[in-house]
């Protein structure tokens, strides 16, 4: 909204209104913002929490330091959500399609985890929302997120335009099914060629295969999000980390020069997005202050569905879905650890008659906790993996 405040000062004359046109200060100002919402008004919504005894209930799993969580405010997410939709109303400009986008995402998740955390602190059910819900729910956004970017004219990518035997004439605007892929040197990959079959209808089964992946990736990395929101301060780390990734990789995307630099695609209007992930970087940093060892409070699932659901929107819209395995390998390691887990064991109760299991624990985690690592260590070198990955993903920008 002060954008547009500021774009008609501007048109006035104003002094210094202009500054509003440029995207780094845009960010700066709503990262700093993010910041102040999560550690100020932070502190007074977990004060309202303990108030109403909105504390957290957790099953006794046999690891240190369970009994001292018990009673620790939870649904913390809602702070998360207020330091990433103020900022972004504030500083960000409404009129782009991709921003509406991001903030469809965050509140449609964040009221699927409200509802989920509600049902749990209010209605006294360990259970939570049943989960056909939850996966209804992210199946949901997923068609929301493919149907616009198919059909939204605003959502293009801007390609080179040449003669045979001749240099690059024209530039042209063009709907486009090709996305990113990591190590290639051609590294441009078109959904389209599932239809190769079809002809002409080449691109539209093209779309109909991204819209089947965008809901794949929506759904797994805000559940990966999910499970890996079990130490105080992981989840909420891992997802600041894969937010300043995903920061670099829009702005070049963004921006012209850079992105002809790089040899990468061109994404009109996308550098908006800096915008919001600024935002996000803020809110899951001030997020921190809070939820850091010890924790004083949880995000619940208002805050771990969202902030996975964040995360996989942004790399679908810039194009980068296919680096989220990378990107977002602590979720996939924390998702796969689960899976194995429950296949292996049921596998081996029909075998043998008795379940057998491949980690002490899972989610992950847990298995090195059973192994007495303390919590903190723990989180620091997930941290620091998740850290590696993101700079290798920065990295395929260039390794090809």
């Amino acid at each position: 909204m002060l954008y547009y405040l500021f774009e008609y000062l501007r048109e006035l004359g104003v002094p210094g209104a202009g500054v509003f046109q440029y995207i780094t200060f845009r960010s700066a100002a709503a990262i700093i913002f993010s910041l102040l919402i999560a550690t100020v008004v932070g502190k007074y919504i977990i004060r309202f929490l303990r108030q109403q005894q909105v504390g957290e209930e957790i099953r006794d799993l046999g690891l240190d330091g369970q009994a001292q969580k018990c009673g620790t405010p939870t649904m913390g997410g809602v702070i998360i959500l207020l330091a990433i939709l103020i900022p972004v109303m504030l500083f960000a400009r409404l009129g782009n399609i991709y921003i509406q986008l991001m903030l469809i995402a965050t509140l449609w998740l964040g009221l699927i985890g409200f509802m989920d955390d509600y049902i749990k602190t209010f209605k006294r059910d360990k259970r939570g929302l049943k989960g056909r819900f939850k996966i209804i729910g992210q199946v949901g956004l997923g068609l929301i997120v493919g149907l616009t970017l198919y059909a939204s004219d605003d959502v293009v990518i801007r390609e080179k335009v040449t003669r045979e035997n001749a240099a690059v004439v024209a530039s042209r605007d063009v709907k486009s099914t090709r996305t990113t892929i990591p190590f290639f040197k051609n590294n441009q990959f078109d959904y389209a060629w599932f239809g190769a079959f079809a002809g002409k209808r080449a691109e539209k089964i093209g779309w109909l295969v991204f819209i089947v992946i965008t809901i794949l990736i929506v759904t797994a990395v805000s559940n990966g999000a999910n499970l890996t929101d079990g130490l105080d301060g992981l989840a909420t780390g891992t997802s600041a980390i894969a937010g300043v990734t995903l920061g670099i990789l829009a702005y070049v995307s963004g921006n012209v020069v850079y992105a002809e630099y790089l040899n990468i695609m061109y994404i009109p209007h996308s550098g908006e997005l800096v915008v919001f992930i600024s935002a996000f970087i803020g809110a899951t940093i001030g997020f921190l202050w809070y939820n850091s060892y010890p924790a004083q409070v949880f995000m619940g699932d208002t805050g771990s569905l969202s902030l996975g659901g964040v995360i996989a929107v942004f790399a679908i819209i810039i194009h980068k879905e296919l680096l989220i395995p990378l990107l977002c390998g602590v979720f996939l390691m924390e998702n796969l650890s689960v899976v194995l887990q429950v296949s292996y064991f049921r596998y081996t109760r029909r075998r043998f008659g008795q379940g057998r299991r491949i980690f002490l624990m899972a989610p992950l985690h847990h298995h090195f906790q059973k192994q007495g690592l303390h919590e903190a260590k723990i989180v620091t070198r997930f941290w620091i993996v998740g850290i590696a990955l993101a700079v290798l993903t920065i990295v395929t920008l260039k390794i090809r």
